[in-house]
């Protein structure tokens, strides 16, 4: 599987460094906004001893004719959310795509889904396996307790300054204002970390999900590349993906979903 790459950053060059160590994927290229290490390899900067994965500046490419000559199975963009109007010409030439933006406004959403009219998308705001099981087990724990006070508690390293899109999912899915349970912590070099909070009279739940190392991204990405091949055009979550729609939490009677808690 041929795989383009958007973004070299903290994330994106360890997702390079999964891509590089599958037998399974092919990194052909890597797309960045800065020039940084351009016309050099991924490979080569990450340890490897082969030539895989060149490193491009996005201002340098034409991006009309790039992939027709230099056509990928699924690109997958760890950038930012503007990226997702550089790669509207590779579904021509039969690309799909794997999002982890972060945060998307919602002109770049509406770019996106575009795009899945053409072709298989993927998005999803955080790509890990694991947190995409803690969305799953927040909404049916939520299903058995309504009543529950819930409170969204996100922690990053210091230098991230936007709050965790990952976070505001989490609270859309279950129906919750984000400007109110939504609560950040910054300190340190903390990856990643979200915890779920649900409050009930004499005891406390919480599910916590956190990655340790930045290589949970680059899995999750590959997973995802992997099932979207076999997909037609349209949107999808990873949440589906993983088959995480679990029929048992849908037929929930009405007793059962009002536990008194």
């Amino acid at each position: 599987m041929k795989i383009g790459l958007f973004g070299f950053g903290k994330t994106g060059s360890v997702v390079a460094s999964e891509i590089i160590k599958d037998p399974e994927c092919k990194l052909k290229w890597v797309m960045r906004a800065s020039s940084q290490n351009k016309g050099e390899y991924a490979s080569k900067l990450l340890g490897f001893n082969h030539l895989e994965g060149e490193i491009l500046h996005m201002e340098d490419v034409d991006f009309d004719q790039f992939y027709k000559e230099n056509q990928v199975d699924v690109i997958i963009d760890f950038s930012s959310s503007c990226a997702v109007n550089e790669y509207q010409n590779a579904v021509k030439y039969g690309s799909k795509i794997v999002s982890a933006i972060s945060n998307y406004d919602e002109i770049n959403i509406e770019h996106l889904k575009k795009l899945s009219r053409q072709t298989a998308v993927l998005y999803s705001p955080n790509i890990t396996v694991g947190i995409n099981f803690l969305m799953e087990a927040s909404r049916l724990l939520q299903k058995i307790a309504p009543n529950a006070d819930i409170e969204i508690i996100e922690e990053h390293f210091r230098g991230k300054k936007d709050v965790s899109g990952t976070a505001l999912r989490i609270a859309e899915e279950l129906g919750l204002d984000k400007s109110q349970h939504v609560n950040s912590i910054r300190v340190g070099g903390i990856v990643g970390k979200h915890e779920v909070v649900f409050g009930l009279p004499n005891q406390t739940i919480r599910i916590i999900h956190e990655s340790h190392n930045r290589a949970a991204f680059g899995q999750g990405a590959i997973y995802a590349a992997k099932w979207i091949m076999g997909k037609k055009k349209g949107i999808y979550s990873m949440e589906e993906a993983l088959s995480l729609i679990m029929s048992g939490s849908k037929s929930l009677s009405k007793e059962e979903k009002m536990v008194p808690f």
